[in-house]
């Protein structure tokens, strides 16, 4: 039986399909086959297995943070050398208190103060600064009571000297070279008191019992032409009064061998309450 045509051509197509797919081997190969009506139909593809994703990288493990090298800010003082006021005056009268301040207070924070208050902060186990911050100013007032008026207004610099015996009965201007301070006393009883200060080692003020010889308001030194307001001579030319070098600089000068005082408005008052013949004590 004589084969068609179409029959002779799709047997010769699938033997050649045959010999391809063996030549081929694993690898994919697309085929178009003829169904004998002039139309191709292509062969499914096989689908190539997909690779295998790469793992996603993890992020950086965050290092700890390293421990701050910078040094600790230092609390803001409240109070430091150079300040005024009653704050400075109340810190001074506590630690007087304290024994860490040996004078009366003054208002002003000098390098005393400031010795006083390292020497506070020394015993409470605080930074030695020597300026007052917010810890050392509680630890201080949880130790000392509010300061009374006398302890904050003194009538001198230093704490007055207990009088000498000679200055206990009668009406005494008493002078205490320890205490730098002379003290008006009426039988024992101190009326009044105030800074002073004395000679040099080249010319020292007398030390002994003395009495007012003569008064000279508006006075001036023959010697050394200098006002000696409110004088009161006890012993030659040395006499008691007001100094305006002393008030201007303190402890830092001397005088030629009279007893200076610094404040203007007490020796005044003292000028006008003491006669010639009052008795003068001057000691160690």
């Amino acid at each position: 039986m004589r084969r068609s045509r179409a029959f002779r051509t799709l047997t010769g197509t699938l033997a050649l399909t045959a010999v391809l797919t063996a030549a081929a081997g694993c690898k994919e190969m697309r085929i178009r086959v003829d169904d004998g009506k002039g139309a191709g139909h292509a062969a499914p593809r096989t689908a190539a297995p997909a690779a295998p994703a790469a793992p996603a990288s993890s992020p950086p493990a965050a290092k700890p943070p390293e421990p701050s090298t910078a040094p600790k800010p230092r609390p803001k003082p409240v109070l430091a050398p150079g300040a005024r006021g009653e704050q400075v005056r109340d810190l001074q009268a506590r630690l007087r208190r304290l024994k860490h301040f040996d004078r009366n207070p003054t208002g002003y924070y000098g390098s005393v103060t400031a010795a006083a208050v390292s020497a506070f902060q020394r015993d409470r186990g605080l930074p030695r600064t020597g300026t007052v911050d917010g810890a050392t100013l509680s630890a201080l007032h949880a130790r000392t009571g509010r300061p009374a008026r006398s302890e904050l207004y003194p009538l001198t610099t230093r704490p007055v000297a207990a009088p000498d015996k000679r200055c206990l009965r009668g009406r005494v201007i008493c002078i205490s070279k320890t205490s730098d301070t002379l003290a008006w006393m009426v039988d024992g009883r101190v009326v009044s008191a105030m800074d002073v200060r004395f000679g040099s080692q080249y010319t020292p003020t007398r030390e002994g019992t003395f009495a007012v010889t003569f008064k000279s308001r508006h006075h001036v030194s023959t010697i050394y032409h200098t006002a000696m307001p409110y004088a009161m001579f006890f012993s030659g030319g040395q006499a008691i009064h007001y100094s305006a070098d002393f008030a201007a600089r303190g402890y830092s000068g001397a005088s030629h061998g009279c007893v200076n005082v610094r404040d203007r408005k007490q020796i005044a008052t003292l000028f006008a309450q003491v006669r010639p013949g009052t008795k003068v004590v001057i000691y160690k």
